[in-house]
């Protein structure tokens, strides 16, 4: 992996960075670029896949962000994560360890914190599950 000295200039070379084009206060296509189309296509097959994986992080990922930019912009990101954790796992030899769907649950504490800051006081319950 010397090739690339990090793992976004790897995912730039795959294509799976979007454009940030903007100019005169318009945004112009943000595409992913033509790149490497055997490993973009082999990825976000596995991307699509990595979503359907109950309780992973990668399936809380692409929730967390199918909310705010849509499912194809929320692939392209599984996507680049995907491939970051196999840059870093054949650069250090390191398995693979899944950061689980809780991972993204710290944000609860931080809304709680930022309502304590407005000066509101938080008490946080779980809901009962129904059955």
């Amino acid at each position: 992996m010397s090739r690339f000295p990090t793992a976004g200039h790897l995912i730039s070379w795959a294509g799976l960075c979007p454009r940030n084009d903007e100019s005169a206060g318009k945004r112009r296509s943000t595409r992913m670029r033509k790149a490497a189309a055997w490993l973009k296509t082999t990825l976000v097959q596995c991307a699509w896949a990595a979503a359907r994986k109950k309780a992973s992080y990668l399936q809380a990922q692409f929730h967390r962000l199918r909310a705010r930019r849509g499912a194809k912009k929320a692939i392209g990101a599984v996507a680049a994560s995907i491939l970051t954790a196999v840059y870093e796992m054949l650069k250090t030899g390191a398995l693979y360890e899944d950061l689980g769907s809780h991972h993204f649950g710290r944000q609860i504490h931080r809304l709680v914190s930022r309502l304590q800051n407005l000066g509101f006081a938080v008490q946080i319950t779980p809901v009962a599950a129904v059955a």
